[in-house]
Order: structure tokens, then sequence, then C-alpha cells
């Protein structure tokens, strides 16, 4: 991925939010030379490693988990917010016009050697920790514990799961930061102004880096 240097974000601990913010990644992988790519929720976890390491789970039919390679890194994508951004939003344009559309977005992307998970107990958990992840927020959370163990144990055994040690971890914010502040302001009105949450999150995302 391209970053200039102005839009690059190196934080981990902003890396780590933006995937468990928007967990549902694209996984590419390399298949008996081939590029594939799937998109599954995935969990992050720090564990003591530098970069955290990424943990999903795909279905037993899918041939990936069996002709993934497990010498080559796989690399995840995963993307926020984005927007259209107007020209006509810049103060500047009334000056000179020198203006023109973009698009303002943040993005992660994590590389790493894949590994197929195939241990019960480890598919157990890991479902587990994805529904307990995305069902907290809910006055009654669901629970695996909640259906018939035969009928989780029948689904799990459907699953394989797939664990990337992350050894290469990189943001891009393109958020405006190449602007005037004068119209940086220009485009935190317009996209607040715009229905969309995701323009109202790049808006947010760009006062917060401006302030």
């Amino acid at each position: 991925m391209y970053i200039p240097e102005h839009f690059e974000e190196t934080r981990i601990d902003v890396l780590h939010h933006l995937i468990r913010n928007h967990p549902f990644g694209t996984l590419i992988t390399v298949c008996d030379g081939e590029i594939t790519a799937d998109h599954v929720p995935f969990l992050i976890e720090q564990s003591g490693r530098d970069f955290g390491t990424l943990k999903c789970h795909v279905a037993r039919s899918n041939p990936v988990w069996k002709t993934m390679s497990e010498q080559v890194e796989s690399l995840v994508v995963f993307q926020g917010p984005d927007s259209y951004v107007s020209p006509s939003w810049y103060p500047s344009k009334q000056n000179h016009g020198k203006a023109v559309p973009t698009w303002d977005y943040i993005v992660v992307h994590a590389r790493g050697v894949p590994e197929a998970k195939n241990d019960v107990d480890w598919l157990l958990n890991h479902v587990s920790q994805l529904s307990d992840t995305h069902e907290e927020s809910r006055a009654i959370p669901w629970k695996v514990s909640d259906a018939p163990t035969e009928y989780i144990n029948k689904l799990v055994g459907a699953i394989v799961g797939i664990e990337i040690p992350i050894i290469q971890i990189s943001g891009k914010w393109k958020v405006s930061q190449n602007r005037p502040k004068s119209d940086q302001a220009g485009v935190v009105a317009g996209l607040a102004s715009e229905g969309s949450d995701s323009a109202k999150a790049i808006s947010k995302i760009i006062q917060e880096i401006g302030s």
C-alpha cells in the first residue's frame, strides 16, 4: 500500500482500535499459486506480541485453509469509514479554482503467515469470543452455551480456524491532512452535513487529527 508520510498511522493501539471497530476483514492469500480473497470477521489479540495476532474461521468446505501457503505471508485488509470529498467545500476553490474531488478514508493492512487450526477447544473458544464480542452491547446477549451442545459441536466440526501472528502492520489515514486548515474546516462542515454515518465519522476524525 502506498502511504505518503503525512497519511501514515503507526500507533499500534490506533490500528488495533480500527480492527476492533471494523472487524470484517478481507483475507488475501496465495492458494496453489493463485491470489484469493475471503471476507470474514476477525478477532485481534495482543497476547504479548509486538503487533498482535489475528484470528478467524472459514467453512471447512472452503479450500482456502488447505491450499493457503504456510510459508508465504497473507494480507488482511480492514476498511474503516470513507467518503467522497467535494472540491466545492474548499474555501481556497473560490480564490483560484485549483481543486478537484478526492476520497478520504482510513484503512489498516496486516501481514503474517497463516496457520490452520482444527483443535476443537481452539474453535469453541474462538466462536465464543467472537459471539461475546458482538453480543456484549445487547440487552440480552446471546451465548454459545444457549444452543444445544450437540448442535454447536456439529457446527464447530464444519469450520476451520485461521491464526495469523502479525509480522507487519500499517495504517493509512487519508483525511485531508494535505489541505490548508481552512479547507479542512470546509471538509468537516461538508461531511457533517452529509446523510451517511461514514461521512460523519470521517468529519469527526479530521477534527480530531487537526485539533
